[in-house]
């Protein structure tokens, strides 16, 4: 019988006193996330089935920058991004700035699979939301105290003008994103990303977890990734089909690709970044260069654990 293996991340970025208060609700909450994955990995269902589950856990937890606990742009409004990807078919979808949708992760997997698109963004997204009967919320479900809090701070130290937008999320570096990849019993791999974005972004940024190769990429012959950090870096660095290609071009096993990308390739990149990966045959990997990277993973072998910082 093949090895199935769940992993979720929670972002990567700098330590915070908030995530040090809270840190106990993080592990259970990276726990919880990667469970509901497994057992639907553990029934026989497939890897996109999965990796859609733990997002939506994470997408509903207040404590994750996705979803219910995404960050606030510039405007004090929230707007939403999120990819998936099916390592199978390579089939993929994707939304941008999308608002009001409770689970913007499952709204990508709609284009994915109802449209004949790729990419919905804004209005047109929240239109095709609609239009299918996925589940809306008002804007106040999504403004929890921490983001506001995170707002009005941002709102105390930087002008809101054109020549200081997108500024302080730079300076401050405050980011999150959750994500997940898995490998089902037939050997299918697949990955999701979902993110609130960047705190006091300028309305209208689009974040690197919608696009395609870069927050989520899934191929079954080499690896689904999942990536989360600082997205403007990880944009240029195609970050997560990079880990594919170096394992297509360069030969190199899950680990090793890993390890090369992140302590190699882009070793002299100042952002923060960090990758979860899993292969066909169940094998993982994750990396990062930042302070901390909320993770949870779990595998039939037994493998098992949750991390926040290193270890």
């Amino acid at each position: 019988m093949r090895k199935i293996t769940m992993l979720v991340h929670g972002g990567a970025g700098p330590d915070s006193e908030f995530i040090k208060r809270n840190i106990e609700g993080y592990k259970k909450g990276l726990q919880e996330a990667v469970n509901a994955g497994y057992r639907i990995l553990e029934e026989g269902g497939s890897a996109l089935d999965a990796v859609e589950a733990s997002v939506n856990y994470l997408e509903d937890n207040e404590l994750f920058n996705a979803g219910r606990g995404s960050a606030l742009n510039e405007k004090a409004e929230v707007e939403m991004d999120a990819s998936i990807m099916d390592g199978k078919s390579v089939n993929c979808g994707a939304v941008a700035a999308v608002r009001n949708v409770k689970n913007p992760v499952t709204l990508a997997r709609a284009i994915m699979d109802k449209t004949k698109h790729i990419y919905l963004c804004e209005t047109g997204a929240l239109e095709f939301a609609q239009k299918i009967g996925l589940k809306l919320m008002p804007d106040a479900y999504f403004i929890t105290n921490h983001a506001f809090e995170q707002y009005t701070s941002a709102m105390e130290e930087e002008a809101n003008t054109l020549e200081h937008a997108g500024e302080y999320q730079v300076r401050k570096k405050e980011h999150g994103t959750v994500g997940a990849v898995a490998v089902d019993r037939e050997g299918n791999v697949a990955a999701a990303t979902s993110t609130g974005g960047l705190e006091n972004k300028v309305p209208g940024r689009i974040a690197d977890s919608s696009m395609t190769g870069v927050g989520s990429y899934a191929n079954n012959k080499t690896c689904a990734v999942s990536s989360t950090g600082d997205g403007e870096y990880m944009m240029r660095s195609v970050i997560s089909f990079h880990v594919s290609a170096v394992m297509q071009y360069k030969g190199l096993q899950l680990k090793e690709a890993c390890d090369y990308l992140m302590n190699e390739e882009l070793k002299d990149v100042e952002g923060d970044m960090g990758i979860i990966a899993v292969d066909p045959f169940g094998n993982f990997a994750f990396e990062f260069n930042s302070e901390r990277m909320h993770r949870a993973w779990r595998s039939s072998e037994g493998e098992q654990g949750v991390g926040i910082y290193k270890e």
